[in-house]
């Protein structure tokens, strides 16, 4: 058996749908057929991509790597004996973009002006996911960046599409003086007595899926805080005032530092959204090619993050036992 193309849009449909099941419904095979191929596809990668659980499935830190390599195989495999006289545009000319707290706009908007300089993109900043769904199912938008958590798939009618750019675990971030700062990993039942900042309700999981964590842990926290203004956010966390969660991706300030939390209980899997009507197959592909590479970018140049993979991959090589 030798990896085909088929085999790579089948690691893609799982890591977008977020179990196998969903993936075998979206591509036509029957559940126990696509976990077959799975099977066979991980035996030839020669090491595991996802890890299974009751509420779907996730990407190891190996299968995300090979995940965001395949959609590049993909996206070019699908542009061959195309020809162009010019860059993609949507139905209108201009994509109206909407966008959560995600750290890739600005760079992804500087790499669809050069790879693309006749779609014109008008970007809106809204916090709740929910929130974007619901402009998007108005036709008051076109597309969307946004996000859900595992055991939480998105949601919409079937006018909207989604497609995954990224899965990755939920880091804290906490006073450099705090007395786990020195840990490698912090267990999240050891920061039961801490203040938390939480931010507010984004409409398709969140705060929820923070709470159940820390249920999960065996506590629920002492205190909180709700806010969501990032700058500010760790200036105060930089004082002493609290902990909160945050994206692998951020820089940390002066006097706060960014930890994974030991076992992974948080993930968050980052979304392109849009309407089928109103945005061309072809630009679909463009923003969300751009979107995967900036992210993994920005990931590569978080060393707290580069860490945790190597941590997580060391370990996924340990012969059983040892890990």
């Amino acid at each position: 058996m030798e990896l085909e193309l088929r085999h790579l849009r089948v690691l893609c449909a799982i890591a977008d749908c977020g179990s196998v099941g969903r993936a075998a419904v979206a591509l036509g095979f029957t559940q126990p057929a696509l976990s077959t191929q799975l099977r066979r596809i991980e035996r030839l990668l020669g090491e595991g991509v996802f890890l299974r659980s009751s509420t779907g499935v996730r990407l190891t830190a190996y299968g995300a790597e090979v995940v965001s390599q395949a959609r590049e195989i993909l996206v070019r495999a699908d542009a061959l004996g195309r020809r162009r006289t010019s860059c993609p545009t949507t139905v209108d000319g201009t994509l109206r973009l909407g966008a959560t707290n995600t750290p890739i706009v600005p760079t992804l908007l500087n790499a669809l002006r050069d790879a693309c300089p006749d779609l014109k993109v008008s970007v809106c900043s809204v916090y709740a996911t929910g929130e974007l769904l619901g402009l998007l199912e108005a036709g008051e938008l076109d597309a969307a960046l946004g996000v859900d958590y595992p055991g939480l798939p998105l949601r919409h009618s079937s006018a909207l599409a989604h497609r995954a750019i990224n899965t990755v675990p939920i880091f804290v971030a906490m006073n450099a003086d705090h007395p786990l700062a020195h840990r490698v990993e912090v267990p999240l039942e050891e920061l039961a007595e801490d203040t938390w900042f939480v931010s507010s309700d984004d409409g398709v999981g969140w705060p929820g899926a923070f709470y159940d964590a820390c249920q999960a842990a065996g506590f629920m926290p002492a205190g909180t805080h709700e806010f969501h203004v990032l700058d500010q956010l760790q200036s105060m966390i930089a004082r002493g005032l609290g902990v909160t969660v945050v994206q692998p991706t951020v820089r940390p300030i002066d006097g706060v530092v960014v930890k994974p939390l030991a076992g992974d209980p948080l993930w968050q899997r980052h979304l392109l959204i849009w309407r089928g009507e109103a945005v061309e197959a072809s630009v679909v592909e463009a923003v969300h090619h751009h979107a995967v590479r900036v992210y993994r970018e920005l990931l590569a140049q978080a060393p707290h993050l580069q860490r945790w993979v190597n941590r997580a991959y060391t370990s996924a090589r340990l012969p059983s036992g040892l890990g």
